[in-house]
C-alpha cells in the first residue's frame, strides 16, 4: 500500500513488531488511526494540517506577495527545512499527466489562479519537479499566469549540479539543465 514499501518489506515489519513489540504496533495503528480521521487539507495551500489553516498561512510574517507552488506537502518541507524562503505555498498534490487523466481541475489550479488574482500575489515561484510532466505542469501555470489582470512575475526553481557534486559524476541531463540556467557572475 504504501510507496518504497513491497509485499515483502512489509511483511518484515508486521513480523518484528509481532515478535518482539505488539505495544508499538498497537500505538503506530493507534496513531495511523488518527492521523487518518484528523489531518485534513489547509483551505488556502492544500498542505496538510489539523487545523482550517496551517501554520504557514497562519503566520503573518510571511510574504504573501509571493507564492511557491510545490507538487506534494513533502516538497514544502523541503524548501522550509532550506530557510531560504518566506513566502506562501500552493501544494498541487501532484502533476498534469494525461495519460493518468490528471488535469488542471484535479490539481485545483483554477482555484490556484483565483487566488493569485484575488490577494494580488506579486511573484509565483514555480518548485515542481524536473520530469516531464513536472515541466508541463509548470509550463501550463506559467501560461495561465500570462491572463493575469495584474503583472506575476513567474520563475522557475534552478535546477543543475548540486553544492558540494561534481561534475564527472553527474548525468547528462543535469548539466545539460545546469547550463541552460547559467547566471551571470559580477565582480
Amino acid at each position: 500500500m504504501l510507496p518504497g514499501v513491497g509485499a515483502k518489506g512489509a511483511q518484515r515489519m508486521v513480523y518484528r513488531l509481532l515478535a518482539r513489540d505488539r505495544d508499538a504496533g498497537i500505538r503506530l495503528a493507534s496513531l495511523l488511526e488518527a492521523c487518518m480521521r484528523e489531518v485534513g487539507e489547509c483551505e488556502n495551500c492544500r498542505t496538510y494540517c489539523e487545523t482550517k489553516r496551517c501554520p504557514i498561512c497562519t503566520d503573518v510574517r510571511r510574504d504573501t506577495s509571493a507564492l511557491c507552488v510545490v507538487e506534494g506537502p513533502s516538497d514544502l518541507l523541503a524548501i522550509e527545512r532550506s530557510a531560504g524562503y518566506k513566502g506562501r505555498y500552493f501544494v498541487l498534490h501532484g502533476h498534469l499527466s494525461p495519460l493518468d487523466r490528471v488535469g488542471p481541475e484535479d490539481l485545483a489550479i483554477p482555484k490556484m489562479l483565483d487566488d493569485i488574482n484575488e490577494r494580488e500575489v506579486r511573484e509565483v515561484i514555480l518548485a515542481t519537479s524536473s520530469t516531464a510532466e513536472g515541466e508541463a505542469t509548470a509550463w501550463y501555470i506559467a501560461r495561465a499566469l500570462i491572463n493575469a489582470p495584474h503583472e506575476v512575475r513567474v520563475s522557475r526553481i534552478a535546477q543543475g549540479i548540486p553544492l558540494g557534486g561534481e561534475l564527472e559524476y553527474t548525468d547528462d541531463g543535469t548539466i545539460s539543465h545546469a547550463l541552460m540556467g547559467r547566471t551571470e557572475m559580477r565582480s
